[in-house]
């Protein structure tokens, strides 16, 4: 299957904000300050269009195969993880809630956020081409590429296999996630 990668645009909000959230779940209740993946989706897709959060289309990455969008990968510099978080301290204190929002990123790294393909496609490349193409700018930057993957998700083969190895742990929203790197 041949795979076009592109940067996003504020359009593709409704193909991205129910696929990152599929991704991400629990931390996407928590940013968004919803209980439930349709209303979080909803706030995900109104961030999307803006710049200057974590989850804009600034810094996702779409991959399309016949003309259709079949997946995305979010990436960002970790010494931007704090400012890119305040969008979501403050939308959390203006919904009456805490607003702590954990940075998952660190200064130093290429943190991919999220890397997410359509159910209909896994198991085709899609993820490996994002993924790669992910390593490709962390390269660029002289960065390692960072994620946190959750207990259990079967990605963490494809990471694996694309040599990222867990390098430490980290517990958010309640969730345990392996921390995983791969050097240029």
């Amino acid at each position: 299957m041949t795979v076009h990668l592109r940067p996003a645009q504020t359009f593709d909000a409704e193909f991205a904000a129910p696929l990152i959230q599929e991704a991400i779940g629990a931390i996407g209740h928590h940013l968004t300050g919803t209980d439930n993946d349709t209303d979080a989706a909803h706030v995900i897709a109104q961030f999307f269009v803006l710049r200057g959060n974590r989850l804009s289309f600034t810094n996702v990455l779409v991959a399309e195969a016949q003309g259709q969008r079949v997946g995305l990968a979010l990436v960002y510099p970790g010494e931007l993880a704090h400012a890119l978080d305040d969008p979501f301290r403050q939308h959390r204190r203006s919904l009456g809630l805490s607003p702590e929002v954990v940075s998952e990123a660190q200064a130093g790294e290429f943190y991919l956020d999220t890397l997410a393909t359509l159910p209909a496609v896994r198991g085709q490349g899609i993820g490996a081409a994002l993924l790669g193409a992910c390593f490709a700018r962390a390269q660029s930057l002289g960065l390692p590429l960072t994620l946190l993957v959750e207990d259990g998700n079967p990605a963490r083969r494809l990471y694996e296999r694309s040599g990222l190895t867990e390098v430490g742990r980290r517990e958010l929203a309640g969730h345990s996630y392996a921390r995983m790197e791969r050097r240029a």
